[in-house]
């Protein structure tokens, strides 16, 4: 018995997110020269209104690694995929949420 593929609703790939808006993007990497200035320069290719003054800090315990929370002017989905995916290449670092 083949049944057909449910289609997705219209509202399916709807954003909740109303653009433009201020979004937080948290950055972690290993602590170390250059990484607050490697991800700056990455999210300034993305959003020429950044600027590394809208940037948090945070160490964690033993100090080895560095979380950054960068707010950025957000436009589009496409916009945050493509800033989400040149942190997440660039080799300084680990993960992006």
């Amino acid at each position: 018995m083949n049944t057909p593929p449910i289609p997705n609703p219209p509202d399916a790939m709807a954003s909740l997110i109303e653009y433009p808006c201020a979004f937080p993007i948290k950055v972690f990497g290993q602590t170390q020269q250059g990484f607050l200035q490697a991800v700056t320069e990455v999210v300034l290719q993305h959003d020429p209104s950044f600027t590394a003054a809208s940037i948090t800090l945070r160490n964690s315990k033993t100090a080895k690694y560095v979380s950054l929370t960068c707010t950025v002017t957000a436009t589009s989905r496409e916009q945050l995929d493509a800033i989400y995916q040149s942190l997440c290449d660039h080799p300084l670092v680990v993960m992006v949420l």
